[in-house]
């Protein structure tokens, strides 16, 4: 009898232990009100969109933020856009890391890279916040950089001086055209990052 029930609590933590790695955070970075919508820094929340409409997935007013919940192949993907505002990011993605108790490596943030030319992609396990104020209020609050960023390349093209402006400034007509197909890849990042793991995902994707 004992054998039994040590051999039931066994099997039971186990499915608990596998249900815990099966959700994941997915984070995209952004700024809410009207005006920042189709604005470049708002990238992660135009990714997270997308997909949404794609899957229709409907994301409801929660603390700190609006969030849906995509089912795809056993996996659970929580969909957070942090209404924080960028410089308070941490805050958001701390909350609902601990409220479903999502492992660190489960957590994806998505966020806009000047460094990397228009569309480009870049997946890294961890990294400096080099210099995106959202990444550096969630290294804060976290307190590491051990965690996964997909870095979506706005080029750099501007002006000395004007580069809040053209962060904070809408796409323009040639960006337009190219970002449905970009969009689109973005949303096979995250499938890919649930199902097939980082190593692969990044394998995948980088530079494509």
């Amino acid at each position: 009898m004992i054998k039994w029930i040590t051999k039931l609590f066994s099997s039971i933590q186990k499915e608990e232990n596998t249900d815990y790695m099966k959700k994941y955070l997915i984070v995209g970075l952004g700024n809410i009100g009207s005006e920042y919508v189709n604005t470049r820094h708002n990238i992660g929340f135009k990714v997270l969109d997308f997909l949404a409409r794609k899957e229709s997935l409907s994301f409801d007013t929660v603390k700190l933020g609006a969030l849906a919940e995509y089912k795809f192949k056993g996996r659970t993907f929580l969909l957070l856009k942090p209404n924080t505002y960028m410089n308070l990011s941490g805050k958001a993605v701390k909350y609902w890391m601990d409220k479903e108790n999502i492992p660190l490596e489960n957590i994806l943030v998505i966020t806009d890279d000047l460094n990397l030319s228009f569309g480009t992609i870049r997946i890294k396990p961890k990294g400096s916040d080099g210099g995106h104020n959202g990444l550096k209020n969630i290294n804060l609050v976290l307190n590491t950089q051990q965690y996964t960023r997909f870095r979506f390349g706005i080029s750099d093209q501007f002006k000395k001086g004007q580069q809040v402006d053209y962060v904070l400034g809408d796409w323009d007509e040639e960006e337009k055209a190219k970002l449905p197909e970009r969009l689109e890849v973005a949303s096979e990042i995250i499938r890919s990052f649930g199902t097939a793991g980082l190593e692969n995902t990044m394998t995948t994707f980088n530079g494509k």
